[in-house]
């Protein structure tokens, strides 16, 4: 099988027009040489430009050190720990510098039920090509969408000749409940969500402010992992039941390598901005460092605001030290010896 798209060469990862490269690491140790990460392992030596990539993935059986991860916080790059080839996201983390222009954007839409319902409509109008969806509430569209996986259900049964019932799924035991089929279903789309919540952490997006899902912090990640499972998960499951492949791993695998064929996270990303910004051809990421004030809107930051009423009320006053709790742990190892330095 060919490397997935993001195992560039490090003369691929100058695109900065969108900041949306991506480098997956396995079986590597991360370190930092300057303004460069660099990834070592038994086969090669890469140097990767911390600053021209959005999203660092973390692979199985990845080493990185301290520095390295600083390096990457400072260039705004996000920080994901996923499973094989990028499947599943375990955890992430974000640097300080990047902007929150397409989040403040986010959360402006979520917040406004005209807004909001625009969105929505938008993302259903991804499903039903050719069809019009602008006045439709949302009861009218959730059915529509009802409909519409049935019948492909319908027609991958027919396809496959897997015989097909029901959707089952268990709250909590995603792959407990139902046949076979169902199991698959439930794994490629756990995968699935790993994926875009990884997406969507990467470019600055909140996984939880969705605008068809809502009540969980992952609501977002539902809506954009929807827009994708007729053409991924849905068709993968049938497939693999029809093949007689039926365990969790190889739903993975599958989606895996379908996502690395048709270059999914680029898609992912493409369909977010336009969900959020249509019509604008990038998203500011400056990172502004403003404070908000309710009549002048923003103030800058990194700035002492304090005037002589300020100082007066505050003399005086007996400040608190913070101080180490006894529920707080510290671990610290001692100071590197000097090198040429005796004990």
């Amino acid at each position: 099988m060919a490397d997935i798209w993001w195992k560039a060469h490090p003369h691929d990862l100058h695109r900065v027009s969108d900041r949306v490269s991506s480098v997956y690491v396995e079986r590597s140790h991360i370190d930092r040489d300057e303004n460069a990460v660099v990834i070592i392992n038994k086969r090669e030596t890469v140097r990767v430009p911390a600053a021209m990539v959005a999203v660092m993935l973390m692979g199985p059986g990845t080493r990185v050190t301290h520095g390295a991860i600083r390096l990457l916080a400072d260039s705004g790059t996000t920080v994901c720990w996923v499973g094989e080839q990028g499947v599943r996201m375990y955890a992430a983390g974000l640097g300080p510098a990047r902007g929150a222009n397409l989040l403040h954007r986010q959360a402006w839409l979520v917040t406004r039920t005209k807004e909001r319902l625009n969105v929505a409509r938008a993302m259903y109008a991804m499903r039903f090509p050719g069809e019009d969806v602008s006045t439709a509430t949302m009861q009218q569209l959730r059915g529509r969408e009802g409909a519409r996986v049935r019948k492909l259900y319908q027609a991958h049964s027919q396809r496959t000749g897997v015989a097909w019932n029901r959707r089952e799924y268990r709250a909590g035991d995603a792959h407990a409940a139902g046949d076979d089929l169902n199991r698959l279903l439930s794994a490629a789309n756990a995968a699935l969500y790993g994926i875009c919540h990884a997406v969507i952490v990467g470019i600055g997006a909140s996984p939880g402010l969705g605008f068809v899902h809502t009540g969980t912090a992952i609501s977002f990640v539902l809506d954009i992992a929807d827009l994708y499972k007729a053409d991924y998960t849905i068709p993968l499951a049938f497939d693999l039941a029809a093949k007689g492949l039926t365990e969790e791993r190889d739903a993975r695998i599958g989606l895996r390598d379908r996502i690395a064929q048709t270059r999914l996270l680029d898609r992912i990303v493409t369909d977010i901005k336009n969900l959020l910004t249509p019509g604008e051809s990038e998203v500011r990421e400056d990172d502004l460092n403003q404070l908000w004030d309710e009549r002048l809107g923003t103030v800058a930051g990194g700035i002492n605001w304090a005037d002589e009423s300020d100082l007066a009320i505050n003399l005086g006053l007996n400040l608190v030290q913070p101080t180490m709790g006894e529920d707080h742990i510290a671990v610290i190892g001692p100071e590197f010896d000097t090198p040429g330095s005796s004990t």
